[in-house]
């Protein structure tokens, strides 16, 4: 096993409970780093979304991530985790989480339990390539004693994408697929943030400030100004089609709506209330509430025949147009979209060039908004692809090489 992230773990656990001598190498210090980072402000296990609202977060990819969840959606990862003994709760938006909301108690139960199972961690590992041998596949490392090899029955690749790459998911492994003849979509940010073109003055004064209960092209939320931009909760969920739009015409503008529980027409008659000497936002702040980094994006964005009466107001303050000109860099995503190709993959998850070497997570090609669908598809790749390495592994066996699948059969 390649990578201590959650789909290798998964793996490992798999392959482990049908009695398969398990050694999983990573190249961090420690097992799940990205994992535990995405739980800092709480771990968002899986969502409760119907099933098919659920399935349609995948997007194109939904066909190939159905038969995944099929085997292990969010009602039986949830109950895996509850086996761990972690409690979960439904948030008043549908996630689910763990009772105390952090990553490190189930990471701490669920590494306690393959060990237990004999899985052998080898950390500081970097994987550098792979041979198939006639006893097996030869797997080379780097490691601060030097360069060191290994062999094994059947190898799962699980090493993530390429965003955060200080945790591990560098996307070191796509030049040594690509040597190897696999198709590789390229990599791209997914669940990012996006840079605009603010005045400095705007920059300077918001940067770093909410913006809550607003909407992007009709869907609600809120995000973060930053200096380069915006990011956040909001601009994630809309993130593929926007990052699809700027390829495709060079830069996209969305309608930011300040206010979505508001109409114009109440809006307008109330910014048409008496103003006498009062400056524009504390006419703002005084009759609709409109202050700090909201009135500041007013300012920013609307040109200034829009503020020339309060219908005009109104109408900005509901669709102000916001210029996209770029997603932030692939490092700074939370997650990657394009990977190692499902072409390139049987319905087991075994790369069809190399026989026994098998692809899972992340670095598959697929994406899903934040919430919960990241984690699940993660989790159920996982489990498929150490089952399928499981069964392949039955299959290979010989009765003058292997009595049982408790023979040496590593990965």
């Amino acid at each position: 096993m390649i990578g201590g992230g959650p789909a290798g773990l998964m793996a490992a656990e798999m392959l482990a409970e049908h009695g398969i001598s398990v050694d999983l190498y990573d190249a961090m210090p420690s097992a799940g780093r990205k994992f535990l980072m995405a739980g800092r402000g709480g771990l968002n296990i899986t969502h409760t979304d119907p099933p098919e609202k659920f399935l349609a977060r995948y997007g194109a990819r939904a066909p190939r991530i159905a038969p995944l969840l099929a085997g292990f959606g969010p009602d039986e990862l949830r109950a895996w985790v509850h086996r761990l003994g972690i409690k979960t709760f439904v948030g008043t938006s549908g996630r689910v989480f763990p009772a105390e909301m952090k990553a490190a108690p189930l990471l701490r139960a669920w590494l306690h339990r393959l060990r237990g199972a004999g899985v052998r961690f080898h950390m500081r590992h970097r994987w550098q390539g792979l041979e198939q041998a006639d006893h097996g596949i030869r797997l080379s490392f780097a490691t601060p004693e030097g360069d060191k090899e290994a062999r094994a029955d059947v190898v799962v690749l699980a090493l993530g994408g390429g965003s955060w790459p200080k945790l591990g998911a560098d996307a070191a492994w796509l030049p040594v697929l690509q040597s190897l003849g696999i198709a590789i979509a390229p990599l791209r940010p997914a669940n990012c943030g996006f840079d605009t073109d603010w005045s400095e003055h705007f920059r300077t004064r918001f940067a770093g400030q909410p913006v809550k209960r607003v909407a992007i092209d009709g869907r609600q939320g809120e995000f973060v100004v930053t200096a380069a931009g915006v990011e956040g909760s909001l601009v994630y969920a809309l993130s593929a089609g926007l990052r699809d739009a700027i390829e495709a015409e060079g830069s996209v503008t969305v309608a930011l709506d300040l206010v979505p529980e508001r109409e114009p027409a109440r809006l307008a008659e109330a910014l048409s209330r008496p103003r006498g000497n009062a400056s524009l936002a504390n006419h703002l702040r005084k009759t609709i509430g409109l202050t700090g980094a909201k009135a500041g994006l007013l300012r920013e964005l609307a040109k200034p025949e829009d503020l020339a009466s309060p219908a005009r107001i109104a109408k900005a303050i509901k669709s102000l147009p916001l210029r996209l000109l770029r997603p932030r860099p692939l490092a700074e995503a939370i997650s990657t979209a394009g990977g190692v190709a499902f072409e390139a993959l049987d319905e087991r998850l075994m790369l069809r060039a190399l026989p026994g070497v098998f692809c899972a997570g992340e670095m598959l090609d697929w994406e899903a908004p934040t919430g919960g669908y990241l984690l699940t598809a993660c989790f159920a790749g996982g489990r498929a692809a150490g089952l399928g390495a499981a069964a392949w592994l039955g299959r290979q066996a010989r009765p003058s090489s292997r009595s049982s699948m408790n023979s040496s059969a590593r990965l």
